[in-house]
């Protein structure tokens, strides 16, 4: 197959909308409207896993350059429960986060959480990680958990192979994610009215097999999914061969649906998928990598725990408008802060490495408006190899 997909009319009236206002290449800036806002596209969201972007506000995070965050249904399906966040008025109400959210459906973590779950055709018997209880989680559950916690976006159940998976174990992993896909958009048809105007999205899985990917993405491009992503990337496989794999793949999906990539990635990473054609992002690496006490820099990173700091009175990255850099806190200080434990480094560098993938994303819309992406990544990925500072 060489053609890009042709693009898909589903029946049902679209949840959101993902309009494209210029390309420049495969890369594409745009705007998703939803009922809690627009979303500039390339857009990064902060994941929340429990109802919150660790340390942070969601003023802080707003802050930042988020028009949209990501919750976990996983970890809220077990605490506080959804019924819980929907009789206190859904996820936007309960977390006071007021722009976009959407909610995983709970596959990656059937995926991690290994041995803890048993996979069959109804779904992912799960052993509670906080009290041992076994609990079902099936496509129709993962939707029901979703529209009772009130996301903008729902995610279909899906089966995440492995990166070193065969082909065997990821013909498996998408037949029954094809499955899947029709029992979940069946569960939104019978949804109580306010579950309905939930987008809900498909995931397409097949590794890094580009003959697998696009088997899959046909089939689920002909379902009536309001926008399309990417699973199971970033788990294992070399980061050359999931460029190369999204290369193949992002460019042939539906251009009239939003381009999600889930769970990727590094800087690097989203400057390669957003000249492939993806609109969308999420990770943990900015915040988790802020716990870790690295920051994000033109240069790459740097690491503040390090001695060579001790005494260095430069800010994070010079000229950059974080909160953190803004207000003057230096790296000695960072590097202080780190070492003695104190809470308070991991407010600022999670919002300092935030601000730097907004940035990011802001700059690649930019250059996507002027036509001139191919000429912007290459200087962008140059500038992310420098020596550190």
């Amino acid at each position: 197959m060489n053609q890009e997909l042709a693009p898909k009319s589903p029946a049902s009236p679209r949840r959101l909308h993902h309009k494209v206002e210029a390309t420049s290449g495969h890369a594409r800036a745009g705007t998703l409207h939803t009922s809690h806002g627009e979303v500039p596209t390339p857009a990064f969201m902060p994941v929340g896993t429990q109802a919150t972007v660790k340390a942070l506000s969601p003023a802080e995070i707003a802050d930042t350059g988020a028009h949209m965050v990501i919750m976990n249904t996983y970890h809220l399906w077990l605490r506080p429960k959804p019924e819980v966040v929907a009789s206190l008025g859904g996820l936007h109400e309960f977390s006071r986060w007021k722009g976009a959210i959407a909610t995983d459906s709970g596959g990656f973590q059937a995926f991690s959480l290994a041995e803890r779950r048993k996979v069959s055709e109804e779904g992912f018997q799960f052993s509670s990680h906080l009290d041992g209880a076994k609990l079902l989680l099936s496509p129709e559950k993962a939707m029901e958990i979703q529209g009772e916690l009130g996301s903008d976006i729902a995610m279909q159940l899906d089966i995440c192979a492995p990166g070193e998976a065969g082909t065997k174990e990821r013909i498996e992993a998408i037949e029954r994610t094809t499955r899947w896909a029709r029992r979940c958009l069946d569960a939104r048809k019978m949804a109580r009215e306010g579950a309905t105007a939930q987008a809900v999205f498909g995931i397409v899985q097949g590794g890094t097999d580009v003959a697998l990917r696009r088997r899959h993405l046909e089939e689920l491009s002909d379902m009536e999914f309001d926008g399309l992503a990417l699973g199971g990337f970033s788990v294992g496989e070399p980061p050359e061969k999931m460029h190369a794999a999204l290369r193949e793949v992002a460019p042939m999906m539906d251009p009239q649906r939003i381009h999600y990539l889930m769970g990727v990635g590094t800087p690097a990473d989203l400057i390669r998928a957003i000249g492939s054609g993806i609109d969308l992002f999420d990770c943990v690496m900015p915040t988790r990598n802020a716990r870790n006490g690295q920051a994000f820099v033109r240069g790459g990173k740097i690491v503040v725990k390090n001695a060579t700091y001790r005494t260095d009175r430069r800010v994070l990255e010079e000229g950059c408008d974080c909160l953190t850099c803004a207000s003057g806190y230096s790296r000695a200080y960072l590097r202080h802060l780190y070492v003695a434990g104190e809470m308070l480094v991991h407010r600022l560098l999670s919002l300092h490495n935030l601000r730097f993938y907004g940035r990011l994303v802001q700059e690649a819309r930019q250059a996507i408006l002027r036509n001139q992406y191919d000429t912007w990544s290459l200087e962008k990925l140059q500038e992310l190899r420098q020596d550190r500072p």
